[in-house]
């Protein structure tokens, strides 16, 4: 397969993770975290890295309002619901587990 043809595949199913996320907006980020490793922010922190690498101006704030399809203080506001304590303990150890030696 041609370079290009494969960027071009890449980029269309990165297109469509973003709106599977922005319409599914009853995945928290906290549930992909436990369940994925990532969330809507991590995606918005590789394309910022990936615009640096590249020499293009797209910051953090920018590439959350790509990734989230809005402000990420408006998306906060409509949709975010707070992590339960159970969460956040699943949380806590998966990061424990990262860190162990």
């Amino acid at each position: 397969m041609a370079n290009d043809i494969h960027i071009e595949l890449e980029a269309a199913a990165f297109r469509q993770l973003l709106e599977h996320l922005q319409t599914h907006t009853e995945v928290q980020n906290i549930e992909l975290m436990l369940l994925a490793d990532f969330c809507r922010n991590c995606l918005a922190k590789w394309y910022a890295a990936a615009a640096a690498e590249r020499g293009a101006n797209v910051d953090y704030e920018q590439a959350r309002e790509i990734v989230y399809g809005m402000p990420y203080r408006e998306w906060k506001e409509k949709f975010q619901i707070e992590a339960t304590p159970e969460q956040l303990a699943a949380y806590d150890a998966k990061l424990k587990l990262k860190v162990a030696p």
